[in-house]
Formats: structure tokens, C-alpha cells, sequence
């Protein structure tokens, strides 16, 4: 069996740029986030690519826009596919650090179309969602971000992400904001500040401001709080450990992680063999076999099993009923609404 071969970035820069020269099609620079995460990739899609085409995958982690850029300003790119979430992609787009990615090139056709970027290829999705303590909670359930900010029928400690990401849409929808309409009012000064002032409103009822996703599921396991708004899969990582906590899915804010090709990459043409190889319906159903992320392939939902689909962001139910961070918004927005939010936060 062919082996990923594992690499670090600071290993990759005593080889000499002789050999980056001389690297050939069968090999590929893989570089991820590392944890559970990068795992799952490694076991669902990048062993059994490796295995199937005859080319070797180096990995190595931590592909931030910094580094991205560095190589590519100094046409020195040792990398051949990064992943990243939404904000990492419109800031290589703004900086000229991904190459473009046509239809041509990669076959999307099952991808679903509004998640779709040309410089970055939709893998899985995650969703922003609120869980809750069973014991704190044990007959009505908070099912909605109205439910969330209701702190007289649902009292309790809570915990709030220290980036406003997700927040400032759950809040709109707290106060009655259709999610059709959330960023034509958040586009808006009074509609920013609406959002603002909405989360100023529970304030006081929040414990703590996390900025690692597994701090609201710890909190959540050890009662230091009730609710928390956090990301699903660690949720749901939580719940299969024993954790008496529980997701509600009436609402949600959807993220999408995105594979993208550096400008200048050595080995694009394996990098496209594997992004054709990662969209096939039946190989991306396969990452929710190994972490409660879903396909960005709406039939992919048909490879996968009913449990574990109940464990997923990206049912067709689920995504009738949220909303997707609407990332353009987020790449002209995001020093000013961290501004703001950090205002509240410091209160």
C-alpha cells in the first residue's frame, strides 16, 4: 500500500531548488490544518487516491495566507493544494495567490452551484449551530437563535465564538430577519449595528468568548455553561464520546471548506487529478464516514448511510433551512464587524 509521506514546511526548505525543479507528476504537496480535520482527508481521499493513481502525497499543515503569499511572491511555491474555509480563499483571491479553476479543468457538475468559487474547489460542509445541555434542558429544547437570545424561557450560562463570523447572522435572525434578507440589512450601517445591538442584549448571560472549538463543547460537558453556539462536527464529537449535550438543527449558519491550487504550483496537473478524483459523488460521501462534516455534493447524500446522515450539516432539509456565510460580504466586511464585536466583548 502506497503511504502519504509526511513532511514539514521546514524540512521542505533545506531541499535544495534543484530538486523542486526536477519534481515530476507523480508526486503532490499537500497542506492542510492537521488534527481530526486533516485525518479525515488523509483517510478518506488522500490514501486511496495515492493508492489508485501511483502518486506520492507529501502533507504538511498549517497553510496560512502569509506563507501562501510568501512563496508565491518569491516564485518559490512548494505547495501544490492548500484547504481553507471561506475568509483564507477571498484573501488569496485579493492577493493573486490561487490559480484559477475552470469547469474544464475539474468537473463540478454535482457540486451544489450557489457554494461554487473559480478559484477554489467546495469539499464539505460545516455549520455554525447551537447545542445545549440535556440536563439543563431536559423538555422544551432551544431549537432556534430566537430561542438562543430568549433568556427568560431559556435561562442559563452561555458561550459565544470570539469572531463575529456566524454571529452577527444569528443574531439578525434572532430578531425576526428572514435569512433571504440578512445581508441586504447587514450591508447597511443601521443594519450592522442592529446586529450589534442584539448581541449586546444577552451580554450579560454569556460565561465566556471561546476561540478554539472545542472550548463550548468542554464548557457545554462540564456545566460551566448551557448553551453554546460552536461548530457541529465538534459537537457531535462530543455527543459520540458520551457528552449529555444536543444539537438543534431548526437553524444554522453553513461554512464551506475549499481546496485551491497555488499560482506557480509544481505539480498542477496531479493537483487536478486529485480535485477530480475528491468531487466524484461516491469519494466525497466518504469524509462524513470519518468526521460529521457533509459532502459538498448534494448526491453524494445518496452513498451515505441514514445514521450517519443524521449527523450531517448538508441534508437537503438542512439546507433548505440555512444560511450560508456569505463570504464576499465577509472579505469587505470583517475589520469592521471584528471592531465592533470586540466593543461588546470588552464590556
Amino acid at each position: 500500500m502506497k503511504k502519504i509521506k509526511y513532511i514539514s514546511i521546514c524540512s521542505l526548505y533545506l531541499i535544495s531548488s534543484f530538486i523542486y525543479s526536477s519534481l515530476n507528476a507523480d508526486e503532490l504537496f499537500f497542506a492542510s490544518w492537521g488534527g481530526a480535520y486533516q485525518r479525515a482527508i488523509e483517510d478518506a481521499w488522500l490514501d486511496p487516491f495515492s493508492n489508485e493513481s501511483n502518486i506520492e502525497i507529501y502533507r504538511d499543515t498549517e497553510p496560512e495566507i502569509a506563507k501562501i503569499r510568501a512563496m508565491v511572491d518569491t516564485g518559490n511555491v512548494q505547495w501544490d493544494i492548500v484547504t481553507g474555509g471561506g475568509e483564507t480563499l477571498m484573501k488569496g483571491i485579493e492577493y493573486n495567490l490561487f490559480a484559477k479553476i475552470t469547469d474544464e479543468m475539474v468537473d463540478q457538475t454535482s457540486i451544489i452551484s450557489s457554494i461554487k468559487n473559480q478559484y477554489g474547489v467546495p469539499t464539505e460542509i460545516y455549520s455554525t449551530v447551537i447545542a445545549f445541555s440535556k440536563n439543563k434542558f431536559p423538555n422544551e429544547k432551544p431549537q432556534t437563535f430566537s430561542d438562543f437570545w430568549n433568556v427568560q424561557k431559556f435561562p442559563g450560562r452561555r458561550a459565544l465564538p470570539d469572531d463575529p463570523a456566524a454571529v452577527l447572522e444569528a443574531a439578525l435572525l434572532a430578531d425576526g430577519v428572514d435569512k433571504e434578507d440578512v445581508y441586504k440589512i447587514l450591508n447597511t450601517k443601521e443594519g450592522m449595528q442592529r446586529a450589534i445591538n442584539k448581541i449586546r442584549e444577552i451580554r450579560d448571560h454569556v460565561s465566556f468568548w471561546w476561540s478554539s472549538g472545542a472550548q463550548p463543547v468542554q464548557a457545554l460537558g462540564s456545566g460551566e455553561v448551557d448553551l453554546a453556539l460552536g461548530w457541529n462536527g465538534r459537537f457531535q464529537a462530543g455527543i459520540d464520546n458520551g457528552l449529555d449535550i444536543e444539537m438543534a438543527w431548526d437553524e444554522s449558519i453553513s461554512h464551506v471548506g475549499y481546496m485551491m491550487i497555488p499560482q506557480g504550483a509544481p505539480n498542477k496537473k496531479a493537483a487536478l487529478k486529485l480535485l477530480n478524483y475528491i468531487t466524484q459523488p461516491k469519494i466525497q460521501a466518504k469524509i462524513s464516514s470519518y468526521i460529521s462534516y457533509g459532502p459538498a455534493s448534494e448526491e453524494a447524500l445518496n452513498y451515505i448511510d441514514e445514521k450517519t446522515k443524521m449527523k450531517l450539516p448538508s441534508t437537503k432539509e438542512r439546507i433548505r433551512n440555512t444560511l450560508f456565510l456569505d463570504i464576499s460580504w465577509w472579505a469587505n466586511h470583517s475589520t469592521q464587524a471584528l471592531e465592533e464585536y470586540l466593543l461588546v466583548i470588552q464590556e
